[in-house]
């Protein structure tokens, strides 16, 4: 593992936000879904999450979730993914990460 400074550190944007949609997405590479997430003042963010084995759909919606809004947009199959939602991965497994208790959107992670 290599090590960064602070002010590397510093340069992420994570932020909370509120999964509002979550669509299937068949085009891509590995079982996924498009989530539509409200960041607040930042605005709603689209992500793709291989995240299909551990959620459904419907127990994602108005979930918090924790996200690196700062990446440049990556393409993804056909989507332009804009932020980065943020897991622990258990084996091959991704388990959300959250805030403990409900924030604001938008709000910084430190």
């Amino acid at each position: 593992m290599s090590t960064i400074t602070f002010e590397d550190f510093n340069k992420v944007d994570i932020r909370v936000g509120t999964i509002k949609e979550v669509n299937d997405f068949p085009e891509a590479r590995n079982p996924a879904y498009i989530l539509t997430i409200d960041f607040g003042s930042l605005g709603i963010k689209k992500s793709s999450a291989q995240i299909t084995t551990l959620y459904k759909k419907e127990d994602l919606v108005d979930r918090q979730i924790l996200a690196v809004v700062n990446f440049p947009k990556k393409q993804i199959a056909n989507i332009k993914s804009d932020c980065l939602v943020l897991g622990a991965v258990d084996s091959k497994d991704v388990i959300l990460l959250k805030p403990e208790n409900r924030v604001q959107n938008g709000t910084i992670v430190s």
